[in-house]
């Protein structure tokens, strides 16, 4: 199956705050979104943690 699950995580305070899934076929590389975070209580950058 080319999805697969992956976790988001906040770049700023680390904690892992969504679940999400990609296609790992188009998009190989790591994902980076600007998502909110609850801990920081704004919006960070949020890259795809392992």
């Amino acid at each position: 199956m080319p999805r697969e699950n992956i976790i988001m995580e906040c770049t700023v305070c680390k904690s892992r705050n969504y679940f999400t899934t990609k296609n790992r076929r188009k998009h190989s590389e790591r994902v980076e979104w600007r998502k909110y975070c609850p801990r920081c209580n704004k919006h960070q950058p949020h890259k795809e943690s392992k």
